[in-house]
């Protein structure tokens, strides 16, 4: 298997390097610039591959209009003569442009460049003025938003700063801090902000420095912590911490997560301020500036959030092939950065559509074309985007003709060996084809499975047979060889079922639906796992026949049909077998009278059907309504039974008794009356045997009790009285 799979990778990549020859390539694609106004700008354009080559650029889609003032150069790079951006109309010169370079086989357009104006306007945020008192910290900030950045520096009384002072600190976020404030320090403050585009100043702040008062204790406290910073990767972030109090405070750093900072591209700026140089992803985390007190545990943080963002990157890269008229062809294309980026598909230098025979899956990182026509034939583009950059990489689909190109595979068989491996075998081509051919592919999937599972196994071009392994039992499957020249592939052979040992499939089960009185239809399941049939015969016969006939044949995907032009009213019999490579399973049959108006049965395993028979309407209904009377009754009974059972428990044995008495002390019997209770008097609960009293003949004589006759005890619980008092007497 490893060395299939090593033979199908160079088959590819001797592919893929003979259809490069031609291909558009860039060796420089345009990056992002500022511009400033009025003077001229150039963005490069380089392509390679089959000519003639034609350039064009677009900006924010729309193709750039050339002239006097704008020209593509002839080594494609654009020229801007004077960059404009007309105040009046608000018509610029910037925005996201793009190279465009196409030849014969189709259109390769570059990445997207940001060009934006140089410009600095005035500051959105001027430093305050502040009271510090000797010996304290002063921090002073001030803020412009400025094409490019702009670089800022300060001046006391319109004298630049001198920053030879360790007590100094500026940063590039325009933050001025300065720790030990001395009386020198006194005096009026402001920024000053320079770039390509202008030179702006901030308002002043006056800053006074107060007597220091008395030394006493001062908790430790966080003057500005850090704030939250999105950067790229490579750049530089800087977390600022200044913190005062007395004693003055020591400033550390750490990571809310535990993990180390490191200290490679790590500096401390000034009293506390954490500067990371050339940051990468690893970088990314919460930071803790922690102000603590000499010589104790007393401290305050303060906690930012770095985020570091990577542009695209490409894992994999659609890989260029030529295919057949009515070949299909994948394209891979995956990319990794943060935040994840986003696919998109260009097909000739527009958005690609989805459509009949072009298929996005996988998040539009897997494009299939399968049917492929000449309108297929172009370059196709992978764009991968995030909020960092934008990255992308392309292939093209070639169209082969046919003369070009092996001949497909002929006699291709195959024999099952055993019931997980087949032995496949095609016939030895003329040694004149044999020559051109550099190997063979061999496509197997098992019958019913979807193209997307298809597997592929190499083989070499000396061989004319190859063993499949690692097989299902009793699975049949689908097959078909291609051969590879450099130029491409050969149409598939023919292609081929096999099944492996293993036995036959079970037999199938199927309902029947009479349409009308010549026609009725019929339906069956289909195997839960692809490969486990072949396909199905159906056939019939009318009773009383002997023999079936009209036996028809269907592949593994179809689960119905229609059987017509019969006997009306006749009685037929059918019949359903599934088969594969090892033979018919057991035949499944039942019978179907078409005098039935409507008839769906279903059969099971064992071949025996379930009747569902419609009766006459009235006599159905009739019987539903007798039978939920039968099934009230019986609940009603039933709970009669359980309340009566409820108050009174006996406890009997078989026997049946004319009348009871209650036995006397002195061996007489008395009846129940006498032994009730008078009125007004409660008597506690008694157990009282009763026992069948003689019974007296005409000659008055007392039978004597037969000593089978049973005996039942009852126990009656005497309830008491519900009126208030206990009698009269």
């Amino acid at each position: 298997m490893m060395g299939s799979t090593t033979l199908l990778v160079v088959l590819l990549v001797i592919c893929t390097a003979l259809s490069r020859a031609s291909e558009l390539a860039f060796l420089k694609e345009p990056s992002d610039v500022i511009a400033v106004r009025d003077r001229p700008l150039i963005m490069d354009c380089q392509v390679e591959g089959e000519g003639p080559i034609s350039i064009t650029w677009r900006r924010n889609g729309v193709p750039v209009p050339t002239g006097v003032r704008i020209e593509v150069l002839p080594t494609g790079a654009l020229l801007i003569r004077s960059f404009q951006k007309r105040r009046e109309s608000n018509e610029t010169d910037a925005g996201e442009y793009e190279c465009a370079a196409q030849n014969r086989y189709g259109m390769l357009i570059s990445r997207k460049a940001r060009v934006q104006l140089a410009s600095l306007p005035k500051f959105h945020t001027h430093p305050e003025s502040m009271a510090v008192d000797e010996g304290g910290v002063a921090r002073l900030h001030c803020a412009v938003s400025g094409i490019p950045e702009a670089s800022i520096t300060w001046e006391r009384n319109r004298t630049t700063l001198n920053t030879d002072d360790n007590r100094y600190t500026l940063l590039p976020t325009g933050i001025l801090q300065i720790s030990g404030v001395q009386k020198a320090d006194m005096g009026f403050y402001r920024c000053m902000a320079v770039n390509i585009a202008n030179t702006r100043y901030s308002h002043e702040a006056q800053l006074t420095v107060t007597a220091a008062g008395s030394r006493s204790y001062k908790d430790p406290v966080i003057l500005s912590g850090p704030q939250n910073l999105t950067i790229n990767v490579h750049e530089t972030a800087i977390l600022e911490c200044i913190a005062t109090g007395n004693p003055r405070p020591i400033v550390s750093w750490s990571r809310l997560d535990g993990r180390s900072i490191g200290v490679e591209g790590i500096q401390v700026l000034g009293t506390g301020n954490l500067m990371i140089s050339d940051v990468s992803l690893q970088h990314s985390g919460v930071y803790v500036c922690s102000a603590n007190r000499p010589g104790s545990r007393m401290r305050r943080t303060a906690l930012g959030r770095l985020v570091v963002q990577a542009p695209p990157e490409f894992l994999q890269w659609p890989q260029s092939v030529s295919r057949p008229l009515g070949g299909s062809a994948v394209f891979s294309c995956s990319a990794q950065g943060v935040p994840e980026p986003h696919l998109i598909w260009l097909k000739n230098g527009k958005i690609l559509t989805p459509g009949d025979n072009v298929k996005l899956t996988n998040n539009n990182s897997t494009l299939a074309v399968t049917r492929i026509t000449p309108e297929d034939e172009a370059i196709y583009q992978c764009i991968a985007e995030n909020t960092a950059g934008t990255n992308q990489a392309s292939a093209r689909l070639a169209v082969s003709v046919s003369n070009d190109l092996p001949q497909a595979p002929q006699n291709l068989t195959a024999t099952p060996l055993s019931t997980t491996s087949l032995q496949v075998a095609w016939a030895q081509p003329t040694p004149e084809i044999t020559d051109g051919i550099i190997g063979y592919v061999l496509h197997i999937r098992m019958l019913g499975e979807p193209d997307s599972k298809e597997l592929q196994e190499a083989v070499s071009k000396t061989t004319f047979k190859h063993e499949l392994e690692n097989l299902d039992p009793a699975t049949t499957y689908s097959i078909y060889l291609k051969a590879y020249s450099p130029l491409g592939a050969s149409q598939q052979s023919s292609t081929i079922l096999a099944t492996t040992l293993g036995g036959v499939p079970m037999m199938p089960s199927f309902f029947t639906k009479v349409l009308n009185k010549t026609a009725m239809q019929v339906f069956w399941e289909l195997p839960s796992k692809a490969g486990k049939v072949q396909g199905f015969k159906l056939s019939h016969r009318m009773v009383p026949e002997e023999e079936f006939k009209a036996q028809e044949v269907f592949p593994s995907h179809i689960n119905t049909h229609t059987i017509s032009h019969l006997e009306p009213e006749a009685v037929y019999e059918i019949q359903l077998v599934a088969f594969n490579g090892n033979g018919d399973s057991i035949g499944n049959k039942r019978l179907v009278s078409l005098a039935e108006t409507v008839t769906s049965a279903k059969t099971d395993n064992g071949g025996q059907s379930v009747c569902n028979c419609q009766q006459d309407g009235d006599a159905s209904m009739t019987g539903i309504v007798v039978g939920i009377h039968i099934g009230m009754a019986c609940i009603i009974f039933c709970v009669l039974f359980l309340m009566f059972g409820y108050r009174r428990s006996f406890f009997c044995r078989k026997g049946t008794q004319d009348s009871w008495a209650l036995p006397q002390a002195g061996g007489g019997q008395v009846g129940l009356r006498e032994v009730l209770p008078k009125e007004g008097t409660i008597r506690p609960p008694e157990a009282m045997e009763l026992v069948p009293q003689r019974q007296t003949s005409t000659q008055g004589r007392t039978e004597q009790a037969q000593p089978s006759l049973a005996q039942c005890q009852v126990l009656i619980e005497q309830q008491p009285g519900t009126q208030s008092g206990t009698g009269t007497g």
